[in-house]
C-alpha cells in the first residue's frame, strides 16, 4: 500500500517505448518513406501510414512527389536496422510481407497548401490542414523537458544500446517503460517508481534478466539524477515473461504513441501525430514551432515552466491563434509573452519551414524516444532567447 503523500506533493507518470514496439515500428517505416521523399525531392508532400501484425506491414497513404520509392526495401531496412531478423523476435526482416497501397493526394488539399485556393491567400502556402498543436518546456531537466518523459526515454535508449552492441545476448527488440516522480509543486523530489518490460529470448531465468535490467539499464541511467531512495519501486517484466513481442504479440500502428512521442502526458495534446507527414501538414511542424517557442520562453528565463498553443486552418497562410501559459511562473503576464512571441517567431507554415529547413531527410531520427529534447533537432535550439529578453 502507497504511503500518503504529503501536501503539495503529487505522483506523475510518463511511458516511453523502445524501437522494436509494434507501434513504433510503424512511425519508423512512415518516416523511413518520408526521408526517401524528400531525399529525391524537397518538395514531396506525404501522409504515411503504416499497420504491422504478424509478419504482415501494410503500408498506405497519400503522395504527390517525383520521387520514386521502393516501399518494400524501406521497410526492410528499418525492420533489419531495429533488429528484427529472426522469425522468433515477432517480426522478421527476410520473411515479411509488404504491401503497398500508398496513392495520389486529394487536389483539393493540396491546392491550399500550394496556394491556390481561396483569392485572398492566392500564392501563399496555406497550412495543410486545420487543427491546434502544443509545446511545452520546463526546467525540471538540461534538455527543458519533464523529467519522468525524459529519465522513460533514456531507460529504453540503454535497453537498445546493450542489444545492439551485443553486451547482452538475450535481449529482443521490444521494450516499455514507465517512470513515475514525485514531486513537490513543480519540482521532482525522488523516483517512486520504475517500470521495464523487456523482451527476451527463451530459456533466460527471471532473476538473470532482473538483475541485468538493474544493474546496466536502471542504475546507470538514473542512479546520477540522485532521485532513487530506499523506497523506491521497481517492477522488471511485472509477467513474469516476455518472449512474444512486436506485431505478433501486439498489432502496430502509425501515430499510436503521440504521448511518448511528446511530453509523456504533462502539458496538452492538440491530438495529431508526426510520423509520415510532411513539413506542410502542420500537425507536425506546428508542433515543432510551439516547442521551440516554449523552449526559448524557459531558456530566456520568462518562465519557470511553459506551454504554447498554435492552431490553424486549412489552406490559411498564418495561425488563427497563439496563446502563451506559464502556469504563474512567468514574469510578466502571459499576454505580453505572447506578444513578444508574434514580433520574434514566424510562425506561417512556410516559415516554419524556413525556420527549420525541414524539406530535408531528418525524420527517421524522431520516430524513437521522442521529437523533443534531442538536441540534434533544429527545433530544440534556443538561439531565439536572446531576442525574446529584450522585448522586455
Amino acid at each position: 500500500m502507497s504511503a500518503v503523500l504529503s501536501k503539495n506533493h503529487y505522483l506523475f507518470t510518463s511511458e516511453s517505448v523502445g524501437e522494436g514496439h509494434p507501434d513504433k515500428v510503424c512511425d519508423q517505416i512512415s518516416d523511413g518513406i518520408l526521408d526517401e521523399c524528400l531525399r529525391q525531392d524537397p518538395e514531396s508532400h506525404v501522409a504515411c501510414e503504416t499497420f504491422a501484425s504478424q509478419a504482415l506491414i501494410l503500408v498506405g497513404g497519400e503522395l504527390s512527389t517525383n520521387a520514386h520509392i521502393d516501399v518494400q526495401k524501406v521497410a526492410y531496412n528499418v525492420v533489419q536496422r531495429i533488429g528484427y531478423t529472426n522469425p522468433d523476435y515477432g517480426l522478421d526482416c527476410n520473411s515479411m510481407a509488404v504491401l503497398n497501397m500508398i496513392h495520389s493526394q486529394s487536389s483539393d488539399i493540396n491546392q491550399g497548401v500550394l496556394g491556390k485556393g481561396l483569392d485572398e491567400f492566392k500564392g501563399q502556402q496555406g497550412a495543410g490542414d486545420q487543427g491546434m498543436m502544443f509545446g511545452f518546456a520546463c526546467k525540471e531537466t538540461p534538455e527543458l523537458m519533464p523529467a519522468p518523459i525524459m529519465f522513460a526515454h533514456k531507460l529504453m535508449r540503454k535497453s537498445a544500446e546493450l542489444r545492439k552492441s551485443g553486451e547482452v545476448k538475450w535481449m529482443r527488440p521490444d521494450s516499455k517503460s514507465q517512470v513515475t516522480i514525485e514531486y513537490e509543486g513543480h519540482r521532482p523530489v525522488r523516483i517512486d517508481t520504475v517500470v521495464i518490460s523487456q523482451q527476451h529470448d527463451a530459456g533466460i531465468s527471471y532473476d538473470e534478466i532482473k538483475s541485468t535490467v538493474m544493474e546496466k539499464i536502471i542504475k546507470p541511467v538514473l542512479e546520477p539524477a540522485g532521485l532513487l531512495d530506499s523506497s523506491t519501486k521497481y517492477f522488471i517484466n511485472p509477467t513474469g515473461q516476455f518472449i512474444i513481442g512486436g506485431p505478433v504479440g501486439d498489432t502496430g500502428l502509425t501515430g499510436r504513441k503521440i504521448i511518448v512521442d511528446t511530453y509523456g502526458g504533462m502539458g496538452r495534446h492538440g491530438g495529431g501525430a508526426f510520423s509520415g507527414k510532411d513539413p506542410s501538414k502542420v500537425d507536425r511542424s506546428g508542433a515543432y514551432m510551439a516547442r521551440y517557442i516554449a523552449k526559448n520562453i524557459v531558456a530566456a528565463d520568462l518562465a519557470e515552466r511553459c506551454e504554447v498553443q498554435l492552431a490553424y486552418a486549412i489552406g490559411v497562410p498564418f495561425p488563427v491563434s497563439v496563446l502563451v501559459e506559464t502556469f504563474g511562473t512567468g514574469i510578466v503576464p502571459d499576454c505580453q509573452i505572447a506578444d513578444a512571441v508574434k514580433k520574434v517567431f514566424d510562425c506561417t507554415p512556410a516559415g516554419i519551414t524556413k525556420t527549420f529547413n525541414l524539406k530535408r531527410p531528418i525524420y527517421s531520427k524522431t520516430a524513437s524516444y521522442g521529437h523533443f529534447g534531442n538536441s540534434e533537432f533544429p527545433w530544440e535550439q534556443t538561439d531565439k532567447a536572446a531576442l525574446l529578453k529584450k522585448e522586455f
